[in-house]
């Protein structure tokens, strides 16, 4: 490929500029064509049952009650290997080719069985459950381990500790999504981070204090205490906090391009999501 693209750059010497003009409009409408016919080809019934479950479906993929799986949607999109629309053949053919690797119905349909073997596997990929599986919270780590952001890297100026390596590990992954998206650069917040470690008797006074340890959004051992987990600034509709588990709140965060590109690309910085909590990011240490 690379050196077809070389020969196609000779083109306007050779050809002059109008076959070069002709040449570029190719390139660019042959792979969107492409990409726009394969997202109609799939089981046309599974796409309309997407299409109506995406905001209908009453479920409890969490443990409480919940109507749509579009917050999902990313995830899922990412797990089956699709760039195409929910509610689209494509991404039911490529639901479907998914359900038959694991050993599933191929209906290519959004259902509870096979969201729970996705979500079986996004937990695992989280290093704070691998930490914890055998019944063990992890202590914090020492201070000299800890280094502090920078009031442009906090969320509204909070005072933000990780551990060193992992604050680094952030700093890569913004400024690649930054590259990415530069769209980014005109709110300050996105991807500054608003909770980072946490010591545990600080975590263990808020879950008295809200009665609610060990729920769905909060964890008497919690992520938070390693120094390796992140609550990121990912979008937040109006009247609510950035960490609000309000599913509007998380609807609208699921759709935002940082978000969405975080989704694609934040494994390759080490990075893996609590998909409940679009803000919530764990670091796994590479391997000595």
């Amino acid at each position: 490929m690379r050196v077809e693209a070389a020969k196609s750059r000779e083109v306007p010497l050779r050809c002059g500029p109008i076959f070069a003009l002709m040449l570029f409009v190719l390139v660019l409408l042959v792979p969107a064509r492409s990409v726009a016919a394969d997202c109609a080809t799939g089981p046309a019934a599974a796409a309309t049952a997407n299409a109506a479950s995406l905001d209908a479906i009453a479920w409890s993929p969490f443990r409480r009650p919940e109507t749509g799986w579009v917050i999902y949607g990313p995830q899922i999109a990412a797990t089956i290997a699709t760039s195409c629309p929910p509610g689209s053949p494509g991404f039911a053919a490529a639901l479907a080719r998914w359900q038959a690797g694991q050993h599933l119905p191929a209906t290519g349909i959004v259902d509870a069985p096979g969201f729970a073997a996705m979500n079986a596997r996004w937990t695992a990929n989280r290093p704070f459950v691998a930490a914890t599986r055998g019944g063990a919270c992890p202590p914090p780590p020492d201070t000299t381990q800890l280094a502090t952001a920078t009031p442009k890297e906090s969320y509204a100026g909070k005072t933000i500790q990780l551990r060193a390596d992992t604050l680094m590990a952030w700093r890569r992954l913004v400024a690649a999504a930054r590259r990415d998206l530069p769209d980014l650069k005109a709110d300050p917040r996105w991807l500054t981070i608003f909770s980072g470690f946490r010591a545990p008797i600080d975590d263990d006074v808020r879950c008295m204090i809200d009665n609610n340890c060990q729920g769905v959004a909060r964890a008497t051992c919690s992520a938070h205490r390693t120094g390796l987990a992140i609550d990121a600034f990912v979008g937040v509709t109006p009247g609510f906090g950035p960490d609000s588990t309000a599913d509007a709140n998380r609807r609208f965060m699921s759709q935002t391009p940082a978000y969405r590109w975080l989704v694609l690309h934040a494994r390759e910085y080490g990075f893996a999501n609590y998909v409940f909590e679009p803000w919530h990011w764990e670091w796994r240490a590479p391997a000595a």
